[in-house]
């Protein structure tokens, strides 16, 4: 609504006005509405005075004793009772919002912690029932498009841009394990080294992962290169072709109860494995995050390890570091 057509009230102090307004046309008198509002008479008089010229019509008749709405008044009642209403709706979804009987929740995460967050929200919800979620899932390049646009409230992330003015929460340790099927020929072995794990076929997440760009700098940094068989768009669909016999991943190791992968699957025992890592909440610097998202939030720091321990989302042999 184009607020040039409001300024008159705005100017005026309207609401006061309306509040007095209602109470005399209510109670058909200005005596008993100052005795409600304990205001003096001649107070609400003048108040009603003021909202007269405001409106720029008569509000009320005296015949007598007794006052009466004029046609202008009852249209002007009517539309009090209706804002009032409104007002009265408002208070109730901020007290809702307040106390977390309400409101909405806004989170985006990678594929890689997709079930992650999913188990986090059903646990915040049972708690919550009220509460509305929404969760956005996508590469790290979708979160990173989203997070510059402010599309959601929370982001979570395991590798947080550096680029970026950004509130960063660790919130749960999120560690990295060699996967391979159970029957390969270094799953019984011990203290493998990482340039005997690159030699093998190696399953690779597509560009713009996240997953994909630490396990490229970690080989980087090793000065060697993945032997990349196959690229492939989600952990399910890697851990899925590890059971197949494909080849050996790097992947996060609550990927696999969260996944509810039935696939002989097993870790291999790296040297430097597992590699410590963490999922953050991230958020732009300056958000005001709402009543709903800082609760999540909170509720997520301090429960979410064991939670997702205590849901058997471990796999065999993987330890959190």
């Amino acid at each position: 609504m184009p607020q040039s057509r409001l300024r008159r009230y705005f100017r005026h102090g309207t609401l006061p006005q309306l509040a007095v307004f209602e109470a005399a046309a209510r109670l058909g008198s200005f005596t008993r509405a100052a005795d409600e509002l304990h205001m003096a008479q001649p107070t609400v008089s003048v108040q009603i005075r003021k909202l007269t010229e405001t409106v720029g019509l008569p509000l009320f008749e005296q015949i007598g004793k007794q006052v009466f709405l004029t046609d202008a008044g009852g249209r002007l009642y009517a539309h009090c009772q209706s804002m009032f209403g409104g007002l009265a709706a408002l208070d109730d979804t901020m007290a809702d919002l307040r106390g977390l009987r309400g409101g909405r929740l806004r989170l985006a995460a990678g594929t890689a912690g997709q079930y992650v967050a999913a188990r986090m929200l059903a646990a915040f919800l049972e708690q919550h029932p009220g509460v509305e979620v929404a969760l956005e899932v996508h590469n790290r390049r979708g979160l990173i498009e989203r997070l510059a646009r402010n599309d959601d409230e929370l982001y979570l992330l395991a590798t947080p841009p550096e680029d970026r003015e950004l509130v960063r929460q660790a919130i749960l340790s999120n560690p990295m394990v060699v996967v391979a099927r159970d029957d390969h020929p270094l799953a019984n072995e011990r203290g493998i080294a990482f340039d005997r794990l690159a030699q093998e076929p190696f399953l690779m997440r597509e560009a713009g992962s996240g997953t994909r760009g630490f396990v490229e700098s970690l080989f980087e940094r090793n000065g060697l290169a993945p032997r990349v068989l196959m690229e492939l768009g989600s952990n399910e669909a890697i851990m899925q072709a590890i059971a197949d016999g494909s080849g050996v991943s790097i992947l996060p190791c609550y990927s696999f109860g969260l996944a509810n992968q039935q696939g002989p699957l097993a870790t291999l025992d790296v040297q430097g494995f597992p590699l410590d890592r963490h999922w953050y909440f991230v958020y732009p610097v300056g958000r005001q995050l709402s009543p709903v998202a800082s609760a999540f939030m909170g509720y997520v720091r301090e429960r979410a390890q064991a939670m997702l321990v205590a849901g058997g989302t471990m796999p065999a042999g993987a330890v959190p570091v």
